[in-house]
């Protein structure tokens, strides 16, 4: 198991190991490099060559009827699975424009919940990502840090996922990846990644280290998985970019067999 101040560093190794085995590795558990610090030169490009956005241009999603919907497995709702107890049966992606990923069917012809609310009674939310499930989260005991299992996310050898909830973390609080062990099974090897939860880092951003990074995905033409993790705060009078394509944003490692792409955000004056 992985000490909190570690955990970069740990799943690193593990998502270097798990692309080894798996053709497709859930980008939740992705993770490039941690670039502690960039060179004089790219700090002073980026500072003379970026101004400061308004506050209207950051991303905020309206609800809308007609929500891009993609599942896991199959190209409808009968091709589902049934889903477990307290498992995840939709992911919405906020990221960006809006999208669904349906994940499961909730038993006895429930519904899975489809908005775009978080506070509808199903949802558990993540940085820029709703967890949906079919049974109301008030059920659910509250995490303690570091300690408890949020969820965990299984994988088999037909890439198909499973993600089960087991309590919710605090609020202000993030996910973040604590241990991974190999399942074997007929089909081959698959992985249960579980998460615990931590606050978010209130450390300040020293000089030329990034404040945030991002992990993307190309999914289909237009459309971007996108996993972001904030690691410290910007000083007074600067800001960190929220998008990979906002100014302050330089481009990273490329993992071409997983069709990923890195970014490294660092703090951009007001």
């Amino acid at each position: 198991m992985c000490r909190v101040n570690s955990w970069y560093t740990c799943l690193l190794v593990w998502t270097v190991e798990a692309v080894a085995a798996l053709s497709r590795t859930p980008l939740i558990v992705f993770q490039h490099e941690v670039i502690n610090f960039a060179s004089e030169d790219i700090v002073q490009e980026i500072l003379s060559h970026t101004t400061s956005l308004p506050d209207n241009h950051y991303h905020h999603y309206k609800t809308t009827k007609h929500l891009r919907t993609l599942y896991q497995i199959g190209d409808s709702e009968k091709d589902l699975p049934e889903c477990e107890a307290r498992a995840v049966c939709s992911k919405v992606d906020l990221y960006d424009s809006p999208w669904i990923e349906r994940q499961c069917k909730c038993p006895k012809q429930q519904k899975c919940p489809g908005t775009l609310s978080p506070n509808d009674g199903h949802t558990i939310t993540d940085r820029t990502r709703q967890f949906k499930l079919c049974e109301p989260v008030k059920k659910l005991p509250k995490c303690r840090y570091f300690r408890d299992i949020t969820w965990s996310l299984r994988t088999g050898a037909d890439n198909i996922t499973s993600q089960v909830v087991r309590c919710h973390c605090p609020k202000g609080s993030v996910a973040y990846l604590i241990k991974r062990q190999p399942i074997e099974s007929p089909q081959g090897i698959g992985y249960l990644y579980s998460f615990a939860c931590s606050p978010q880092s209130r450390l300040r951003c020293q000089r030329k280290e990034p404040c945030r990074l991002f992990t993307v995905r190309k999914r289909m033409e237009l459309l971007d998985e996108v996993n972001t993790n904030t690691i410290c705060q910007c000083p007074h009078n600067h800001h960190c970019p929220k998008h990979h394509t906002h100014p302050g944003v330089l481009q990273g490692k490329s993992y071409t067999e997983e069709n990923i792409r890195t970014y490294s955000g660092f703090c951009i004056g007001a």
